[in-house]
């Protein structure tokens, strides 16, 4: 992975390198970002720099063979640990399993877990960096150096650390062997220790501008430049994110649809509602075609919804001058505007966000999403 694959943050590239050529290498350093803003993506492209021989000022160099290695992940000194879900020494499948990983990361390097958990199969099971895992990462990292001044290792998502693991990990970042490099990628510092905090540098990663999204779906997928602003608006500086709109064809004009109509439903699932019944039945059938359109479209949905009801607030409150939105999506977020209030917006947008976690976590989607209907339709009745 090269710096200037990354998706933005020029400046956290450039203080990057610097950093590499001039030998400050702090031995265990925190990749902190939100989804989709690059930090596992940095990350490498950070340790194929570190590893490069004929490194530039700004980037590797692409022509060695250390970067050669790097760009198809098989390295001998870069070690990998992440989420995964394997029975106890069962070697050939965890061999199975990096080959997996190298295929998923080469695919899209701004993955989140749940799409990492579908790549694995691993159904309703959630992935955990076991005992087993660390022990073999620091079995590993104790031998000498094949080929490269620095042992790498890429830890991504050490919120899954298993509590027995966590301990081993802490030993390892506080007694580092000889010229070892910890690459820790995290999304939510709240789940990890402080003694963790305390013994890694911070590297903060922001989220992306929408313009930097904008320019990648045109330049990288050749998004039409009006689709990709709109996609780019929506995914919020999430780049995983506007990369599976772009590639499920999901965009705002479908979802605004889907959503208005649903809006309409949800409004009158209240019993007093004299089209209580009617809409009710409405809402199963709904319900029911949402069930087929996929893991990632209803994640796009649910993420739409959400963008829409932000939006409505701004404009009840400082006018449509201050929405980035236009046409249809305007228009609708203009008349939705006065059920969406300080009242029950902090709620609303819970809901929104608790759905997203439970369709990540397979929860069945036509329960999930009748359920999220009602209680839609009476946050919408609710007074300021």
């Amino acid at each position: 992975m090269l710096f200037r694959q990354v998706i933005g943050q020029s400046a956290l590239k450039r203080k990057l390198a610097e950093t590499a050529r001039q030998g400050r290498i702090s031995h265990a350093q925190l990749f902190l970002g939100p989804e989709g803003s690059g930090n596992l993506a940095l990350s490498m492209a950070y340790a194929q720099y570190v590893s490069c021989v004929n490194k530039g000022d700004e980037d590797s160099c692409n022509t060695c063979p250390s970067c050669i290695k790097y760009s198809k992940l098989i390295h001998p000194d870069l070690h990998f640990l992440y989420p995964q879900m394997v029975k106890k020494d069962d070697r050939n499948e965890r061999s199975a399993i990096i080959s997996l990983w190298r295929e998923a990361f080469r695919e899209n390097p701004y993955m989140n877990s749940g799409q990492w958990h579908e790549k694995m199969k691993m159904e309703n099971k959630q992935g955990i960096i076991s005992t087993e895992d660390s022990a073999d990462l620091l079995r590993k990292l104790s031998l000498k150096t094949f080929e490269a001044d620095y042992k790498t290792a890429i830890i991504w998502m050490p919120e899954k650390l298993h509590a027995t693991a966590v301990n081993k990990m802490l030993k390892m970042l506080e007694e580092p062997p000889h010229k070892t490099l910890f690459l820790l990628v995290a999304e939510n510092q709240d789940l990890l220790l402080p003694t963790m905090l305390s013994r890694t540098q911070l590297v903060k990663v922001t989220k992306l501008k929408d313009e930097e999204i904008m320019n990648a779906l045109v330049d990288f997928h050749g998004a039409e430049y009006h689709k990709a602003k709109d996609i780019a608006f929506l995914a919020d500086g999430n780049y995983n994110a506007a990369l599976s709109m772009w590639h499920t064809g999901s965009h705002q004009g479908e979802n605004t649809l889907l959503l208005k109509n649903w809006i309409r439903n949800c409004y009158c699932l209240v019993e007093h509602h004299k089209r209580f019944r009617e809409k009710t039945a409405e809402t199963i059938a709904w319900a029911e075609e949402m069930t087929k359109m996929g893991r990632e479209k209803q994640k796009n949905f649910l993420t739409h919804s959400l963008h829409i009801l932000r939006e409505c607030l701004l404009i009840g409150y400082a006018g449509k001058k201050m929405a980035r939105l236009e046409g249809e999506d305007l228009e609708f977020s203009e008349k939705l505007s006065p059920l969406v209030h300080t009242g029950n917006c902090e709620q609303l947008v819970r809901q929104f966000q608790d759905a997203c976690y439970h369709v990540e976590r397979n929860a069945n989607p036509k329960i999930l999403f009748l359920d999220l209907s009602f209680k839609i339709g009476r946050l919408l009745h609710s007074k300021v």
